[in-house]
């Protein structure tokens, strides 16, 4: 375990960075901008640290490795094993916060960044109860998974069983001998799909629009994250060949289940979005006939879900593992910073010219794993800062 960093002198700063939000990516970011001498404060707008961590099911874990997953200046420990629990993320990010002597604000909500006054340089961050902060600059880490949505499907309101998003889902306690269909075949709604089968639920199907990629989260002991680490820089359509050869090599045709292999290339959804699904027993539990892969949702109808070939079903539960806005909108929507789908037009060390020293980290989500890419992102902006702050001094 490496010593605890020497605090640096930050008397001379009147005005921090702020990080908004004290999740892994707001983390490593204030401490690698507070190794490099920047004083950076976290703004959360819960009462702890890793709050969407927190709120995850039971059952989670890192599909990266342990080695691969630490964030700058703090290794996770060896008894934490190769795949990282949820509970042991949550308890790194408290450590981290410690070894780092992080300077952290909770229960405080930063609700739109604008400029700062015309003649001043920086950002002005209004916060809840009427607070104004003054920034250097912002570094805005909210996270991936902020805002759950579920489809509007018709006659959804009307649902006479029990409807929820994935992110309200903990564990399979209270679905025990009942019948359950879960939406989306994400990484997420697999795994809650084979967390249910396991856990006791009468019946599990798993609705799919679109066919994923599934790999094995380790090979003969070799972890898909460093295939994706290795390949990542390479042209798209090789690494579609290449991962359709190891596909077929290392993961069972699914067809006569209802999970065709994907027509389109693993590469080509990576650069779109979507992210194949890293098996953790969906394979084994589709072939055994405990998840039944069925169409897509269309619509509700009293106690029945149609489904989008013409069939009717009545699960008991429907779980909808449908993703998440980002939820940018009332944060940065002014400043011309966010793409057609309200992602951040710019990411890591690169800003927009139009907002000079307002940086984004955690917004996608590389096949090279997140923590790692999270990681790299907060050094090259600590590096990016620590240069602008440097000119800003010589300059005054």
């Amino acid at each position: 375990m490496p010593g605890v960093p020497a605090a640096p002198d930050m008397t001379t700063q009147p005005r921090p960075v702020y990080v908004i939000g004290a999740g892994p990516g707001g983390l490593a970011v204030a401490a690698a901008l507070r190794a490099r001498g920047v004083r950076a404060v976290v703004v959360e707008k819960s009462d702890e640290v890793g709050a969407s961590w927190r709120r995850h099911y039971d059952r989670l874990h890192l599909h990266t490795t342990r080695r691969l997953s630490a964030l700058p200046g703090l290794p996770m420990p060896r008894r934490f094993g190769r795949w990282v629990s949820r509970d042991d993320v949550v308890r790194y990010l408290e450590k981290y916060v410690e070894f780092h002597e992080l300077e952290l604000v909770t229960g405080v909500e930063v609700t739109r960044i604008e400029a700062a006054p015309e003649g001043e340089d920086g950002w002005a961050l209004h916060a809840s109860g009427g607070r104004v902060l003054a920034a250097a600059a912002v570094v805005v880490a909210t996270g991936y998974n902020h805002t759950p949505v579920i489809p509007d499907w018709p006659g959804r309101d009307a649902y006479e069983g029990r409807l929820l998003h994935a992110a309200d889902y903990r564990n399979p306690e209270a679905y025990a001998g009942r019948d359950v269909l879960v939406v989306g075949v994400g990484n997420t709604g697999a795994e809650i799909a084979v967390d249910l089968a396991e856990g006791g639920a009468a019946r599990v199907r798993l609705a799919v629009r679109t066919v994923p990629h599934i790999m094995r989260r380790s090979t003969a002991g070799w972890p898909a994250q460093r295939s994706g680490i290795l390949v990542r820089r390479l042209p798209v359509r090789l690494v579609d060949r290449l991962s359709r050869l190891v596909a077929r090599a290392s993961v069972p045709d699914l067809s006569a289940y209802g999970l065709p292999r994907p027509t389109t290339g693993l590469y080509s959804r990576v650069k779109e979005g979507s992210i194949p699904v890293q098996d953790v027993g969906l394979i084994d539990a589709v072939r055994s006939g405990r998840v039944e892969p069925v169409a897509a949702v269309e619509s509700f109808d009293g106690a029945e879900v149609v489904l989008a070939d013409g069939s009717r079903i009545g699960p008991d539960a429907v779980i909808a593992a449908t993703g998440y806005h980002r939820a940018l909108e009332g944060l940065v929507g002014d400043l011309g910073v966010l793409d057609e789908r309200g992602r951040p037009s710019t990411h890591g060390a690169r800003t927009a010219a139009r907002a000079p020293g307002l940086y984004f980290t955690g917004f996608t989500n590389p096949i090279s794993g997140m923590f790692r890419e999270m990681a790299l992102d907060a050094e090259r902006i600590a590096k990016a800062v620590a240069r602008q702050e440097r000119s800003r001094s010589r300059s005054r």
